[in-house]
């Protein structure tokens, strides 16, 4: 693979003229006040992109994509008329080797290959037609490539899609399950991994015309881990690449903290795990650093959790852990705060921390004004030996005004609701399945500093999957997560995915001007 280095000024106005702008500048202090407005419309436009779901040959992948019903851009936004209402995943193109081909029937069969390429990225793997209702694919084995996607117009706010993934057999064997991710420049993974045991692969998806260029860095319990080959990574347009951590270090380190930067464009980045014997999940990139961290959902038969935290800044992090369990909020005995050096990463035993209760688990500073921000993760195993299993449960920002879940099934999913401030009450909807059925809405009240369970009903008359969509009502932040249960040969093969607000409504400036300085 070849590096391409760009100056960091290139990559700026790359990256601005790829993502655009959500919003305008407005004048500060109080003429602002006099001259603009701002309201709340919902986006006309999407990115979604999703790994390459597994190298097994046993794997077997459901994808599944959902926009949720209530808000029509072109009717409140007074444009896009006429614009084609569209949300559709296609194959990303394959990364061809960038070495010059001399010979010429060599250089014509790549040619070849690179058209048959392009045309199969044409052909839509899943498209929504209407919000309210799902769509469903599946694949198998390991040539299922990665998806790039964008939806428009009706269908681009909230968009959700899903890729769940199992594979019954190896050392390997687990349900992986992972969001598609809209693409961003800046990524936290707390929880990598480059011991022996573990084979760890980030996965980088540029959905862009133009290629990308990432770094990568990496800290562990005493600092930076040295990495000569992670600077410079080129994501081909329309492209992605699956990078083996371990191959850019010599050290080999438990606990890390992956940190993944653009210089130019833009990527959607997950990280795969697997763990000889104990299991395989997608690590997705934790909530921006904050002095406050809630990481909704731990499972009440949790057999094992490991906090891993780290501090990027200067300064080194003081916090207090606290469990919000069924019915109150308390302290883990011997673990009611942790030192998180600054450049440091910092793991925690949290052990069965639930004792069969579901709860969700909240970091917030010792000291209200020393609040170092942090980022973190849990990895959370259920089942032990054998027959153990594991997911992760990043720190996620709230449900905000709307968050959806795709792929969920008769049997198998819990949703958990958390309120780490002020009692909430939620409306959570249960949308049609992707083969029919009728959609559902339920409220829930979540008390202060708690953790509710919901297992869904699903929708009478339903066939095949469903998506959740949760709503804030009223009251305080509510954080949330859904997991997925399958069993597979006496294991409880499971999986987490967090439902942060879904960025459906821009927040857009509309300025007034006083004519009055124009009278004759």
């Amino acid at each position: 693979m070849k590096s391409t280095h760009l100056s960091l000024i290139a990559g700026t106005v790359a990256l601005a003229a790829i993502t655009g702008f959500a919003s305008l500048n407005a004048p500060e202090g109080p003429a602002a006040e006099e001259t603009a407005t701002a309201s709340s419309l919902p986006v006309e436009r999407s990115s979604l992109v999703c790994p390459a779901p597994s190298t097994s040959d046993l794997a077997e992948t459901t994808y599944t994509s959902f926009t949720p019903s209530g808000q029509e851009t072109g009717k409140e936004t007074g444009k896009g008329e006429g614009a084609k209402d569209s949300a559709e995943l296609k194959p990303a193109l394959p990364v061809l080797d960038d070495e010059a081909e001399t010979d010429p029937k060599k250089a014509k069969k790549i040619e070849e290959a690179a058209k048959k390429a392009r045309a199969k990225a044409d052909k839509p793997v899943l498209a929504v037609k209407e919000p309210g209702k799902p769509v469903l694919a599946e694949a198998n084995g390991s040539d299922a490539p990665a998806l790039v996607g964008t939806a428009t117009g009706t269908l681009a706010p909230g968009w959700a899609a899903q890729q769940t993934t199992t594979v019954t057999a190896g050392g390997a064997r687990g349900l992986l399950g992972v969001s598609c991710t809209a693409p961003d420049t800046d990524f936290w993974f707390p929880g990598a991994s480059t011991a022996r045991s573990r084979q760890d692969y980030l996965h980088l998806t540029n959905p862009d015309d133009s290629a990308a260029v990432a770094d990568i860095e990496l800290y562990g319990a005493k600092g930076a881990v040295t990495s000569e080959v992670g600077d410079g990574i080129t994501v081909p347009a329309r492209s992605s690449v699956a990078l083996l951590l371990s191959t850019l270090t010599d050290e080999a380190v438990n606990d890390l903290t992956a940190h993944v930067t653009t210089r130019s464009g833009r990527v959607g980045a997950v990280l795969l795990t697997a763990d000889d014997g104990s299991g395989t999940d997608w690590l997705t990139a934790a909530a921006d650093p904050s002095g406050t961290l809630v990481m909704p959902g731990i499972p009440s038969d949790a057999t094992s959790v490991q906090l891993v935290a780290f501090a990027p800044g200067e300064n080194d992090a003081d916090v207090k852990i606290q469990l919000m369990g069924q019915n109150t909020t308390f302290a883990p005995a011997g673990n009611d705060t942790l030192h998180i050096k600054s450049g440091m990463t910092a793991t925690v035993d949290l052990k069965d921390i639930t004792r069969g209760e579901p709860g969700s688990l909240r970091l917030s500073p010792v000291e209200k004004n020393r609040a170092t921000p942090i980022v973190a993760a849990l990895q959370v195993v259920r089942g032990t030996g054998a027959k153990q299993e594991y997911a992760y449960i990043p720190a996620t920002g709230p449900v905000g005004a709307r968050a959806s879940v795709t792929d969920n099934r008769a049997k198998g999913s819990t949703l958990s609701l958390t309120a780490p401030g002020a009692t909430a009450e939620v409306k959570v909807t249960t949308s049609a399945g992707s083969g029919g059925g009728e959609a559902a809405v339920e409220t829930y009240t979540v008390k202060a500093g708690t953790t509710m369970a919901v297992t869904p009903k699903p929708p009478a008359g339903f066939k095949g999957a469903y998506a959740l969509t949760v709503e804030t009502v009223s009251g305080g932040p509510v954080h949330a997560s859904r997991a997925l249960v399958l069993p597979e040969g006496g294991v409880q093969m499971f999986t987490v995915q967090t439902l942060p607000d879904d960025g459906g409504t821009v927040v857009v400036p509309s300025a007034r001007q006083d004519l009055s300085v124009l009278d004759d």
